[in-house]
């Protein structure tokens, strides 16, 4: 898996969540998993979350760390099974740093009580995309929510370290198919 930090800030409108964009916009191709800062402005018409939708609950936030994923594998069970394994190892990142106070339940984060993340695994035509993004700032957002600045973590070292223990765990899952002899 490819990982990439991004530096210039990019607003996260929902449409970054398609085939390929990952390789348009950063040259990396094939399986892949970059991040970025900037907020979050997702109109509900570019919603992949039907139950935001029905909701009528659109996401903002003035400042998150984004990552974006696409791998090149045809099972959105197995996408949904490599998010819920990145918001792990989000979770875990920050528990290492000594946050108390911290809660996972499925694909989301919170600390006491606030939300910090949000997170969606979907399909395109070739691939799994997901998108997972962590609260910076928090002001104006349209539920309570906590983010990293609230916390004292800084968010690129934060971004780099989470980009590599992700690439270091696929490491781990490729090596591991390739070492077993089958059962016929």
């Amino acid at each position: 898996m490819k990982t990439l930090f991004v530096d210039k800030g990019i607003t996260y409108d929902g449409l970054q969540l398609q085939a390929h964009w990952i390789y348009k916009n950063t040259g990396l191709q094939g399986n892949a998993l970059v991040s970025f800062i900037g907020g979050a402005d997702v109109p509900l018409d570019h919603m992949v979350d039907q139950e935001d939708v029905v909701k009528k609950a659109p996401i903002y936030s003035p400042q998150m760390l984004h990552f974006l994923a696409e791998w090149f594998i045809d099972s959105l069970d197995q996408g949904i099974l490599l998010q819920h394994h990145f918001t792990s190892e989000l979770y875990e990142s920050l528990l290492e740093r000594g946050i108390q106070g911290l809660r996972k339940r499925g694909n989301d984060i919170y600390f006491q009580d606030r939300k910090m993340s949000v997170s969606i695994a979907t399909t395109s035509g070739v691939s799994i995309l997901m998108h997972s993004a962590i609260n910076i700032r928090t002001e104006g957002t349209p539920i309570p929510t906590a983010g990293l600045a609230e916390l004292g973590i800084e968010p690129v070292p934060f971004a780099h370290a989470l980009l590599e223990r992700f690439a270091a765990q696929s490491r781990i899952w490729a090596g591991a198919r390739v070492k077993v002899r089958p059962r016929l």
